[in-house]
């Protein structure tokens, strides 16, 4: 069946349509990764934007029931140069083509990627939308689209719920929670609290947690203020870690601030630099927005990593509170398990936080 891919700069790209036989409009955004495209369609960092996959084969493992990132996936659309026609592995369960079906998301192949990429590149990311028929009344539709400001509640859950373990105490905000979050801190024997984006400094306290995850989470972090409002209410009082999201909602409640990016880091290869010892980790990294580094207060935050390839701020250490975050994915699924070890720091300094004085709040 044939369909079109439209930007709202008036670009159109014909091809097939695979998946679900549905118009789809978001912003469109690109990914790098070479495999993962599981886990990237089921991350929910990427609610509302239509992905497009740069590398011209996808598809040929199919999916399985391990690399799920969230059980229900909320991107809008899937971009492919060359959908497999057989998917074989060990661990295939369906197709691509099935599991978009089934989650009602569409696809569209046979369109040229790279000069789709270099179009979002030149131009930045845009409103796209893929339909049967690319007339003036599909871009008609497409333009008068507003972007919704809502992503993070759309996609955190709106219960708390628990993970058992034995170990440490955390309490995991979810602004659109990756499962290998989860995974990371289970392998260390947590016992996690999974909580709802809205959830509040006090509702925090009640729960005596020893450390306090800001998981990964899509849109602008200006469009979660309760979230600033709540880490400004718990930082000094228990070990913060934030990953993506939560990375700039703790640089914004330390009077930082935030500009969306020309087109983000999407991708498996990032080169990250600590800037204290020199070590470079290559990165998953799904952001479309980043920290201003000309608005860091240099009295409260360090800067700990920065991007090689454009010096984006990658990560922040407060200088007073046990608190630090990373922009990119130490979580690594998909991507190069580089560094998974921010995991053991988060441990540490949880140790190290139980043997100062005890306090009240």
């Amino acid at each position: 069946m044939k369909r079109y891919l439209i930007l709202e700069d008036g670009s159109v790209f014909a091809g097939e349509g695979f998946g679900a036989p549905l118009t789809t409009t978001g912003e469109i955004v690109f990914n790098t990764g070479m495999t993962g495209y599981q886990e990237t369609i089921t991350d929910q960092s990427y609610n509302g934007q239509i992905i497009t996959f740069t590398y011209p084969l996808i598809g040929n493992y199919g999916v399985n029931r391990d690399d799920y990132e969230s059980i229900a996936p909320t991107c809008k659309g899937v971009v492919v140069h060359e959908l497999a026609r057989t998917a074989s592995n060990w661990r295939n369960q369906m197709s691509l083509d099935e599991f978009l079906k089934q989650n009602h998301i569409p696809g569209i192949t046979g369109i040229d990627t790279r000069r789709l990429t270099r179009r979002l590149r030149s131009e930045g990311t845009m409103k796209a939308s893929i339909v049967d028929t690319a007339d003036e009344h599909a871009f008609d539709q497409l333009n008068a689209l507003v972007l919704p400001r809502n992503q993070v509640q759309q996609v955190s859950t709106t219960k708390p719920y628990p993970s058992p373990d034995t170990g440490h105490n955390v309490v995991v905000i979810d602004f659109g929670l990756k499962h290998s979050i989860l995974r990371e801190l289970s392998q260390r024997s947590c016992n996690i609290t999974v909580m709802p984006y809205n959830t509040t400094a006090e509702q925090i306290l009640n729960l005596h947690p020893d450390g306090v995850m800001l998981s990964n989470g899509p849109g602008d972090p200006t469009d979660v203020p309760g979230a600033v409002e709540m880490i400004q209410g718990i930082q000094g009082k228990i070990p913060l870690f934030g990953i993506c999201l939560g990375h700039q909602l703790f640089a914004l409640a330390n009077d930082a601030k935030t500009y969306k990016m020309k087109f983000g880091h999407r991708g498996f290869n990032h080169p990250v630099r600590e800037i204290a010892t020199g070590r470079i980790d290559f990165t998953s990294q799904n952001h479309g927005f980043a920290v201003d580094p000309h608005s860091i207060n240099n009295e409260k935050l360090l800067v700990t990593h920065t991007e090689i390839n454009d010096g984006t701020i990658e990560g922040l250490r407060h200088r007073q509170f046990p608190a630090f975050s990373v922009q990119f994915h130490p979580d690594a699924t998909p991507g190069p398990h580089d560094a998974t070890h921010l995991f053991d720091e988060f441990i540490e300094m949880m140790d190290a936080f139980k043997k100062q004085p005890v306090t009240t709040y």
